[in-house]
């Protein structure tokens, strides 16, 4: 009797954590996208106990950084355990080295590696594959997967093939488009592949391993007299390999009844045509064939699976005999290389060969580029030319080089009774989990084949999200975005007019709004384009204002359940009854670690999904004119460059739109150009209780709420309530307004939690600030918007009036040079950010680590970063994650080199007689003040002018000319989070923070890898829940900051913005003035953590955790030692150590610990605050030291 087969609804990274689970022992890991949730999978199996093949729960161990993790792995092989680990990108390279070693000395292992883009000119975390293709040439064997099915189905083998031919495997599929993917696929169970392990080899395997009773050396150093000889002495092992592989397909094969090879042939068997491909676009080709032979046309793909070692017989034999023109597709860009890997593999198969079809090359999909079925045909449509173009692009508009080939008009070639949604959202508002929610409801109780993808932009929790949905009575093999939607979902109002929501939508369909606006209002406000697309195509729009509804229920912004409720209501893909059943099985699912609360209104949330209305559409809008865009004396490069990306038209843009930024360089500001508009509640200030204490605006994260201070004459053009400055006394008598940028606010309301607000106010309500509801189209805006923008345009900035640094209230008064980031609404890190920007930002640098800081701070078209009046302003970059330390520590050697120049030629001129007096004297002051941030600001002043006038006659003024950009002391600053700092990057900090360099160091510690999704790293505490800490962390948290100390030379702090201003204020200053390595560690609340009073409460946050003793605020300055003074001073107070559990149990990551480990949570508090008590009285006897 057959066996009855299992489904599973789940992505590609899933599948391979499944099988991987099965067959490994140990796993060594570390996190990086989009590799991460596989390794995440295995920890939290192994936390509940899943059994492996071998009847055991797989050993998770995290590494420091990748390199350790593939140290870790060679070691565990080593000695005698099956071994797996999970990365890509930079995180691969950095295995490498290791890598060759694994595959010379026989070890049988798997790397399972969504495929991703290599960090060239920029940063990007989606898939090609630039990073396997790296690996090629270290001895690995390479199996590729194109589906999640693929995967599910042949990662088995890597691991089988691994153990039976001793050859380590790197088992690769597409990252984001395969690993993200969400199909329902058939399920693979330990009992169906246990039989198939070589218990021979395996055998063989354990006995190899490094035992002290039959002991062995390996790795030894070799001489040139053996190494050539030995090194080919492995050649056997891999000519074994694809009949090992091939062997275990067939087994697969007979499992599953799903057919593979090396090379798999799909197409005509006749073909003139054929495409050879590896990934995921080999389903968007198949699709591309089934449409094509429906038209007559004979044309085929190869696909690749085993890609090394490279079988030439295998592939010749998977090619028609019929096949004319081959070309070979490659996900990847080589510069100067003549041609990418596999078209050269491909072409080398076939040198030898007599008739052989003439071998085209092209790209595709660099950086998860959509590669679409037009672009395939245009490469099918390629081959038929007399001549077809080689070393082509596609998918891009080349007008420079003129690689590309000619874009056509995109064609539906999805199965028949394809159901296509899409889904416009925020990040964070749960849009993306109730679609991977919706899927799974789909998939698991209906006999339909289902696929979801979601596509984001670079911002943190408030950025673009598309969700794109297809279900089937076939199954999905489109695995490219919906471009032509049934159903269209806009949870955003805002994005009426910021994107093109209704583009695809087909003729019938149905569109629902989430809306403040109703009936003639919303009429009213629709742009007209969006108008006559419903009235053209006769779309069914319904509307629904979850926004409200949600606060009704308790829910903040969080609208994903009301509108995924109205999605199963308004579509009846399934049976409402059951949906709403499922729905509320799945809050469970998700939610049951949040409490029954939360619970309970997401139930809440599914009844009223129901509250939507139907939308008259008036025939008379289909001859709607679409609105003008309106005018602007915007840059040329906002607007032909910046606003496309943001807009998501960026796929359009041709290469010439990057002529001269071919480095990556982006300019300054482009993010103040963006005014979103996407908040649901804006802070409105209220006048009359305000005493001008600054607080709102120094703790904004996104620099929304600034102090402007204006002139009688200034104030004039302001729109709104204004009041008389009483203090500092140099701006006594003039007018002060909070003014708010209610277009830039992602509405957190820390400002409104941090106000004093006017005890002696009159009325009920004290604060200065409340959070109100926001209406992008409303009078109210438009007077805000035009407030805001005078102020930031034609208000002259204050901050020469008053010392800037002396306490938060002046700092407030400098302009910020860091505003409008990506990083979500509420965020921990930002201030900081922002404040030392407004500090010391018109002569700073920054190099940043890789992470969320470099995300939010630098992610195209978005730069936060920006100038003040006179064009300066902080100049930044980001290197990599694991030297951003030695990055910045470049950046101050080539400065002081710089300068070490300049203070030399001007010597020379000094001596020279020709160089006049005045000039001599302002060199001679340069010199005795080189090191004097102010006094270099005022004599540079004077100094540039003389040198620009006698650059032509004076060759010591030609050369001060070329280094005038270093005469101002530079404030270098390096900015990483605790996964860089703490792990990844300890050793460069370590190293840097021991050159005695003067050099600032800014760790943003949020105590979890926030970036790729919230893993443990060192900085994690005692008994807090992290993805790779599932059960929680059973070790204390590393003291950064004291082992820093223990140099003696190096300034540390640690700080909490919301716990003391003015400490916070205080630390930055000395750190920067202090002529020496600094060092300041900052607490920085995270949306990772699950704060229960929500982000809104960050810096409350911050003030408790110190409060209650579970963070501490000290600082350590060297210069004190030299007075004779204790260098050590702790600026906390006494904790309350009473509160320090409910602090805990006010946050997710702690308060799941009681819902998942009941039997230990309170074990792991206790242990929590004994280790927080020890860490304060360990403090206490640093202030007791003697000096």
């Amino acid at each position: 009797m057959a066996k009855e087969k299992k489904f599973i609804t789940c992505d590609g990274n899933e599948a391979a954590a499944h099988i991987s689970y099965m067959f490994s022992e140990c796993a060594c890991i570390y996190p990086i996208t989009p590799s991460s949730t596989m390794a995440e999978h295995v920890d939290e199996w192994a936390a509940q106990g899943r059994k492996n093949i071998f009847g055991e729960t797989v050993s998770v161990t995290e590494m420091q950084s990748e390199a350790g993790a593939a140290g870790a792995l060679h070691g565990a092989i080593q000695a005698g355990a099956l071994t797996s680990t999970y990365t890509a990108s930079q995180g691969l390279l950095l295995m490498i080295p290791n890598m060759y070693k694994i595959a010379a000395e026989k070890m049988p292992a798997v790397f399972h590696v969504s495929a991703r883009t290599i960090a060239s000119h920029s940063l990007c975390i989606f898939g090609d594959h630039q990073d396997v293709y790296a690996c090629r040439q270290t001895g690995f064997a390479m199996l590729a997967e194109g589906s999640v099915q693929e995967v599910m189905d042949l990662a088995g083998v890597a691991h089988l093939a691994t153990i039976k031919s001793q050859v380590p495997f790197l088992n690769f599929f597409d990252g984001f488009r395969t690993s993200h993917e969400i199909q329902k696929i058939e399920k693979l169970e330990n009992e169906d592949l246990a039989a198939l392990i070589d218990q021979d080899k395996l055998a063989e395997f354990r006995a190899r391993a490094l035992n002290p009773n039959k002991p062995v050396m390996r790795g030894m150093a070799e001489n040139p007299d053996t190494f050539f000889t030995h090194r080919e002495s492995c050649n056997s092992m891999y000519d074994n390999v694809p009949a090992i592989v091939e062997e275990y397909m067939n087994e697969i094969s007979k499992i599953t009844g799903r057919k593979y090879g090396l090379f798999d042939y799909y197409g005509a068997p006749d073909a003139d045509r054929v495409i050879i491909a590896m990934g995921s676009v080999t389903e968007c080709i198949r699709e591309v064939i089934d449409y094509l032979a429906a038209k007559g046309e004979k044309v085929g793909l190869v696909a690749v699976h085993l890609y090394r070692p490279f079988s030439v017989k295998h592939l010749l034999a998977a090619v028609p005999a019929s096949a004319k023109v081959i070309t070979v597709l490659d996900r990847t860009k080589e510069p100067g290389a003549n041609g990418e890997p596999l078209y050269l593999d491909v072409r080398d198969a076939y040198f030898d060969e007599k008739n052989a079809p003439v071998i085209v090359g092209g790209r595709y999909g660099l950086g998860s580029k959509d590669t679409t079925p037009a672009q395939i045909l245009s490469v099918y449509e390629n081959m038929s030319l007399a001549t077809p173009k080689n070393h082509f692009t596609v998918g891009i508009v080349d007008d420079v080089t003129f690689t590309s080939l000619p874009q056509k008009e995109e064609v539906a070639v999805g199965g028949e009774g394809m159901f296509e949604a899409k889904f416009f959202g925020l990040g964070a508002d749960g849009t993306v989990g109730a679609n991977k929610n919706s899927v799974k409801i789909i998939g698991d109780n209906t006999n339909k084949h289902c696929q979801a993808y979601f596509s984001y932009d670079s911002k943190k929790s408030g950025g673009f999200t598309c969700s794109h949905l297809r279900f089937g009575d076939t199954p999905i093999r489109s695995t490219y975005l919906v471009n032509t939607p049934n159903f269209v979902a806009c949870h955003v109002q805002a994005y009426l007019n910021m994107y093109d929501v209704t583009r695809g939508l087909q003729k019938n369909g149905t569109f629902l709004l989430n809306t403040i606006w109703d009936g003639e209002e919303l009429a009213k406000n629709l742009p007209n384009k969006v108008k006559a697309y419903f009235a053209k195509n006769n779309i069914k729009v319904y509307y629904i204002n979850a926004t409200k509804i949600a606060q009704e229920i308790g829910l903040g912004n969080r609208t994903n359940t009301i509108l995924q409720s109205a999605f199963f209501r308004i579509t009846g893909v399934i049976p409402v009854d059951l949906a709403i059943e499922q729905m509320k099985k799945f809050i469970v699912k998700s939610y049951g670690k949040k409490g029954e609360d939360v619970v309970n209104k997401n139930y809440a949330a599914v009844d009223r999904g129901g509250e939507y209305k139907e939308l008259a559409i008036d025939a008379a809008w289909a001859n709607l004119a679409a609105d003008a865009a309106p005018a602007n004396n915007d840059p040329e490069f906002i607007n032909k460059v910046v606003r496309p990306i943001n807009a998501q038209d960026g796929d359009l843009l041709p290469v010439s739109a990057f002529k001269g930024i071919e480095d990556g360089t982006w300019y300054a500001g482009t993010s103040a150009y963006e005014k979103r508009g996407v908040s649901a509640f804006v802070p409105e200030w209220n006048a009359a209780n305000c005493i001008q204490c600054n607080k709102c605006a120094f703790v904004c994260p996104h620099a929304c709420i600034r102090p402007i201070v204006m002139t009688d004459e200034e104030a004039k053009g302001m729109n709104g309530d204004m009041i008389e400055m009483k203090a500092p006394a140099a701006m006594k008598g003039m007018k002060f307004r909070m003014q708010v940028g209610v277009m830039d606010c992602l509405g957190c309301g820390n400002c409104v939690d941090v106000c004093p607000g006017n005890p002696k106010a009159e009325g009920d309500y004290k604060l200065a600030l409340k959070m109100v509801p926001f209406d992008p189209e409303s009078e109210a805006t438009k007077v805000e918007s035009a407030n805001w923008e005078y102020a930031v345009k034609k208000v002259s900035s204050k901050q020469s009036l008053v010392d800037v640094a002396s306490n938060p209230k002046n700092s407030q008064f400098a302009t910020p040079l860091f505003e409008f980031s990506g990083a979500c609404s509420g965020c921990g890190e930002t201030p900081y950010v922002k404040l030392i920007t407004q500090l010391f930002g018109d002569r700073e640098i920054v190099a940043n680590a890789t992470g969320c800081s470099s995300i939010y701070s630098g992610s195209i078209p978005s730069t936060p970063y920006t100038t003040n009046e006179k064009g300066q302003g902080p100049a930044w970059a980001n290197s990599l994650f694991e030297d951003f330390c030695e990055f910045g520590l470049g950046m101050e050697l080539a400065n002081e080199k710089m300068r070490e120049r300049i203070e030399k030629v001007m010597t020379e001129a000094i001596a020279a007689d020709c160089t006049p007096a005045d000039a001599k004297a302002l060199f001679q002051s340069w010199i005795e003040n080189k090191n004097n941030a102010e006094e270099t600001k005022k004599l540079a002043e004077q100094i540039i002018p003389v040198i620009e006038a006698g650059k032509d006659k004076c060759a010591h003024c030609k050369q001060l000319v070329e280094l005038e950009g270093y005469l101002v002391k530079r404030s270098q600053w390096i900015i990483g989070g605790d996964g860089a700092s703490y792990d990844i990057g300890y050793g460069g900090l370590d190293h840097v923070i021991a050159s005695g360099k003067d050099v600032n160091i800014l760790v943003l510690d949020t105590e979890v890898y926030s970036n790729t999704g919230g893993q443990s790293s060192k900085a994690t505490p005692l008994g807090a829940i992290a993805k790779f800490a599932a059960s929680g962390k059973r070790v204390r948290k590393k003291d950064l900051g004291m082992i820093a100390t223990t140099y003696g030379y190096v300034y540390v702090a640690q700080i909490a913005m919301g716990a003391d201003q003015a400490q916070c204020l205080k630390a930055i200053r000395e750190a920067e003035a202090y002529p020496g390595p600094s060092l300041i560690i900052a607490y920085a609340p995270c949306i990772n953590h699950g704060l229960k009073a929500g982000m809104g409460k960050a810096q409350a946050e911050e003030a408790k955790a110190v409060e209650c003793g579970y963070w501490h605020l000290w600082r350590f300055n060297p210069a004190l030692e030299e007075e004779g003074k204790n260098p050590f001073i702790l600026d906390s107070k006494e904790p309350d150590y009473s509160k320090f559990q409910d602090f805990l149990k006010g946050e997710v990551r702690y308060a799941s610990v009681m819902k998942q480990f009941p039997n230990e949570a309170q074990e792991l508090f206790n242990a929590s605050e004994e280790m927080a008590k020890k860490r304060y009285q360990s403090y206490v006897r640093m202030t007791k030291m003697e000096y």
